[in-house]
């Protein structure tokens, strides 16, 4: 392990004014960091522990919708009784990742900047364009079971981990950060990065920039229907070969009101078409119009050998959370 420098600011502006150092980075839970750290994929000179940082870590109502501070644990999250009521697809998604350890340790903001779990990635003696651009992208021939089916570049088919970062994205959400030059705001959309010719960065956070909480819209019409159907090798602490968030608001006949649908496992970055969202507006929720759905969604979808099963797979999935959701809250 590389030597490093180790703070703890006390509040955010010391926390920014430490970032600003070259090489330096945030930690709090540390749960993908430090193993990072420990295969030398991420050398960090400089580690600034912001668990210290009072305020960081509330959760609370923000207007119609709902604040979570970037600190929170996601166990906390997902337990927290206003995520239960108004937001069950997001506390499912969360208590589908990981293990009630990591869960435990891992907090909000932590789960957003998450990297890929591709071997490659991982290992530091095979080349990666993610890790080192411009070595290349050995998983595109080779171990690629897990990686992307959409959105993949000639760079790179990693994919995303996160399970929360499904639901954040099939529920609108807004990431707010902060820097030495003030504030702003981020739609989840726009958050994480597709790799394109840029692989090795992830998302749209500028350096020494820092999130500090995440805000949700009022999203009570999908409290009632909503599913987080994850596919995976094993029931637990596995990531997701292919993950849907579906969540319906139906009108007394059984008419799509609207719609929102999601995908984890398949791309650089939590895959959503809103187009295919539209497809089932004003039509009977059934089978038919899932399936169209699910077919707009994977539209452009490419395997690369090992992971050509996730397409039917992603099919499938996206037709389950759909017809689960719709039979939830129906009378027995």
């Amino acid at each position: 392990m590389n030597p490093f420098d180790f703070t703890q600011p006390a509040d955010v502006d010391a926390a920014l004014a430490a970032l600003a150092a070259p090489g330096a980075r945030p930690i709090a839970g540390g749960t993908n960091l430090l193993d990072l750290i420990k295969e030398g994929v991420m050398t960090p000179a400089h580690l600034v522990d912001i668990n210290p940082i009072a305020g960081l870590d509330t959760i609370e109502e923000d207007g119609t919708g709902l604040r979570l501070g970037a600190l929170a644990r996601n166990a906390d999250t997902a337990c927290h009784p206003l995520v239960r009521e108004r937001y069950p697809l997001l506390a499912a998604a969360i208590l589908a990742g990981a293990s009630p350890q990591l869960r435990n340790m891992a907090t909000n903001g932590g789960n957003l900047l998450q990297r890929t779990r591709c071997v490659y990635f991982y290992d530091v003696g095979t080349p990666c364009n993610k890790r080192e651009p411009g070595t290349g992208c050995p998983a595109k021939a080779g171990i690629n079971r897990q990686l992307a089916i959409l959105g993949t570049s000639a760079q790179c088919i990693a994919t995303h981990p996160s399970d929360m970062c499904v639901a954040l994205r099939a529920l609108d959400a807004t990431v707010h950060v902060r820097a030495a030059n003030g504030e702003r705001t981020i739609p989840f959309a726009g958050f994480h990065r597709l790799p394109g010719d840029t692989p090795d960065v992830d998302t749209t956070l500028q350096p020494g920039e820092l999130i500090t909480h995440i805000t949700l819209p009022d999203a009570r019409r999908f409290a009632q229907r909503c599913e987080y159907v994850k596919v995976r090798d094993r029931l637990s602490y596995a990531f997701a070969l292919v993950s849907v968030a579906a969540a319906l608001d139906l009108a007394a006949d059984g008419t799509v009101r609207a719609a929102r649908i999601a995908l984890g496992g398949v791309a650089h970055k939590p895959w959503r078409v809103e187009e295919a969202e539209e497809l089932l507006v004003g039509r009977p929720a059934g089978e038919t119009a899932f399936e169209q759905a699910a077919e707009r969604i994977l539209r452009g979808a490419r395997g690369y050998g090992q992971n050509d099963f996730k397409i039917p797979l992603a099919r499938n999935a996206i037709v389950q959370a759909l017809t689960n959701a719709a039979r939830k809250g129906d009378k027995p």
